[in-house]
């Protein structure tokens, strides 16, 4: 049976999400990117997966796109290109859209299509030997994986345009000071930091997260009033679930809410 390049574990309410090409730094060619759209594709509406946590090994997150794929792909690099930004864009979009918390756990370089991948998650927890770097403009390229979405919504069109433009690897201490890390850790506790995040998100009202990720998102494309309205709106849907009913009774009975998910129940 052949190697996946991509592996998934799950940790009671949590799914592990493991890139396994340690050889070239978990490059993305089109087996790893398509496993990885897959994955993300049945982890998206997989209810008894409450958050997603998405990581390389010690020495990488994802060194971005597999150059040599593109380099050899017989109808030529405009093609590759298409093939592979076209697949790695769904798994972008199922990040996105996916109403449940993504944590990266980020060592090592996040480069190209990594440095995208790593801004589409919710958060980034990055150990200190953590190098993001943009890398397309030092090889003639634009960007893709959703990095022109994520990068100047995360740090600001100026900043933006400055680390595109010069393409300078960032550090972890800088990656939290331009808002590109949600914590930084010491390399041998990343994981276990990203899981134990993960499993405390797993524990509260992840729905009720979903749909605050979705607003959040989508104030981007629109206007104040608009904004307001669809707060009103879903507010007063989500008030109705089961995870509202939870919430306000805790707070009645002046207990901690419990909201993970039980057997047969929501």
């Amino acid at each position: 049976m052949a190697h996946s390049p991509v592996e998934i574990e799950r940790r009671g309410d949590v799914a592990v999400v493991r890139f396994a090409r340690p050889e070239v730094h978990h490059a993305m060619n089109r087996e790893l990117l398509e496993g990885f759209a897959d994955t993300t594709k049945k982890l998206r509406s997989d209810d008894d997966v409450r958050a997603v946590v998405v990581t390389g090994g010690d020495r990488a997150f994802c060194a971005g796109g597999d150059l040599q794929f593109i380099v050899d792909y017989a109808p030529g690099p405009a093609a590759a290109v298409r093939h592979l930004a076209g697949v790695l864009h769904e798994a972008i979009v199922d990040i996105r859209r996916m109403p449940k918390p993504v944590i990266a756990a980020i060592r090592g370089s996040a480069a190209g299509a990594g440095m995208s991948l790593a801004l589409a998650c919710d958060l980034r927890v990055v150990g200190r030997s953590a190098r993001f770097v943009l890398a397309y403009g030092s090889r003639g390229l634009s960007v893709d994986g959703g990095a022109g979405f994520s990068l100047p919504r995360l740090v600001g069109l100026a900043r933006a345009l400055e680390i595109a433009a010069l393409d300078e690897p960032i550090d972890a201490e800088r990656a939290l000071a331009l808002g590109l890390a949600t914590r930084v850790v010491d390399d041998a506790r990343v994981f276990e930091e990203a899981l134990a995040l993960a499993d405390r998100l797993a524990a509260r009202a992840v729905r009720a997260f979903g749909e605050a990720k979705r607003l959040f998102l989508e104030s981007f494309e629109t206007s104040l009033e608009v904004e307001l309205d669809r707060e009103r709106d879903v507010l007063a849907e989500v008030v109705t679930r089961p995870e509202a009913a939870e919430g306000i009774a805790a707070f009645r009975e002046k207990r901690p809410p419990v909201f993970r998910r039980r057997k047969g129940g929501d």
